[in-house]
């Protein structure tokens, strides 16, 4: 009787499956269920609560501000922008120039710091030590003191405009920046571009077969030689199909100012080299640890079939010691990108620098910063997924 009771009183769905939170996996779906009805129910009542708040006090509320006017100008930009360009354009050109540090910078900072991580392991004393003072003392120094130093080494040694240094001609280099010509516009740019863009899809192409032919035949395909070949031949192709113009923009001062060419200003060497160095430091230890991780037995086995050292790391360590790279320097690429915003402290106009301007002037503060971290989310989640994906397409495979 006592059993027929308990059986009863078990709650259960047709069919006899049990819903009791006695059951893990009921318990783990109900918890689960709990904890977002939570944070939904947070964040409402937190959206409510702001927007009721901001309409008690006449606030302006949603983006259409970005639609009016800006009415600022902005130093730098990659697309055209005049005052008169609505706030929308603005935040685009502040978003670009953040993409041109993050993208120049991780290039960078990634080359300076394989070189340093390998220099580290060096067997010459002198180089070793002096890639181990650089990665000490570069990564204890806070970044913003560094970007002040690289800001104040130009603007300050650097002489005045009408007193250019021309160290080649077309070169002018002053407190304004490095002043360089550059090409004319002309069609055949646009070309060279298809061109580049064809020889990397060869590229792939061509790597793609050779490693299915070496499979195969055991024959390797001089893939090096046949892709440099492509990225640079078909470009000439069309440079030289276009009529090979030679003409230069070249810069020329014009009242307190150079006009034509291209500028690299203050702002930007200061912001790039400071954030370059300062993961780089980083990045080098990031190397180091790879290659240290690889079995010292692969490197003999490598010299005992005759390979060379520098062979040795490029084809023999380095690509194991990828699985152990790729992880942490994602994490010094997310820190360089978000870094970034430190340009703010000395003037050049990226992303936070123009938000900043735009909701002191139009008192969105909230859609702003809302703006502010979407696009840092955005391309914080861009990067992450690239080198989940590059890490897993380099993952060693078992057999």
């Amino acid at each position: 009787m006592a059993s027929e009771t308990r059986d009863t009183a078990r709650p259960s769905a047709p069919g006899g499956v049990s819903f009791s939170l006695s059951d893990p996996t009921v318990r783990a779906v109900f918890y689960q269920v709990l904890v977002v009805g939570i944070v939904i129910a947070v964040g409402w009542f937190l959206i409510h609560n702001t927007l009721d708040n901001l309409s008690k006090r006449s606030i302006a509320t949603g983006f259409g501000f970005l639609e009016r006017e800006a009415s600022f100008g902005i130093g730098e930009s990659l697309i055209d922008y005049h005052p008169r360009d609505s706030y929308g354009r603005a935040f685009l050109v502040g978003v670009l120039n953040t993409l041109k540090v993050s993208i120049i910078g991780v290039v960078l900072a990634t080359v300076l710091g394989t070189l340093i991580g390998v220099a580290r392991l060096s067997s010459n004393w002198l180089i070793a030590k002096l890639a181990s003072t650089y990665v000490e003392i570069v990564r204890n120094i806070p970044p913003l003191l560094q970007l002040f130093f690289w800001y104040a080494l130009v603007s300050e040694s650097m002489p005045p405009v009408r007193q250019a240094l021309n160290p080649i001609p077309g070169v002018f280099l002053s407190q304004r920046g490095l002043f360089v010509p550059v090409p004319s516009a002309d069609p055949v740019w646009g070309t060279m571009g298809v061109a580049l863009a064809i020889a990397v899809i060869g590229v792939i192409f061509l790597r793609r077969w050779a490693k299915a032919r070496q499979e195969r035949t055991g024959q390797p395909f001089p893939i090096g030689t046949a892709s440099l070949g492509l990225l640079i031949g078909l470009p000439l192709i069309a440079y030289i199909a276009g009529g090979a113009p030679t003409a230069l923009d070249v810069p020329k001062l014009q009242g307190f100012n150079f006009v034509g060419g291209v500028v690299l200003t203050p702002e930007f060497f200061a912001i790039l080299v400071g954030l370059v160095v300062y993961t780089a430091a980083f990045i080098a230890e990031v190397v180091r640890s790879g290659i240290l991780a690889v079995n010292w037995g692969q490197t003999e086995a490598a010299r005992a079939l005759g390979i060379d050292s520098g062979k040795t790391l490029r084809l023999v360590v380095l690509p194991q010691a990828l699985r152990v790279i790729v992880p942490p320097l994602t994490s010094q690429y997310l820190n360089l990108t978000k870094n970034s915003s430190l340009a703010l402290a000395i003037g050049y106009p990226d992303l936070v620098s123009i938000a900043n301007t735009t909701l002191n002037q139009t008192g969105q503060a909230i859609e702003g910063v809302a703006m502010i971290m979407g696009t840092y989310l955005v391309i914080s989640l861009g990067i992450s997924i690239f080198m989940n994906w590059y890490n897993k397409r380099i993952a060693l495979v078992e057999r």
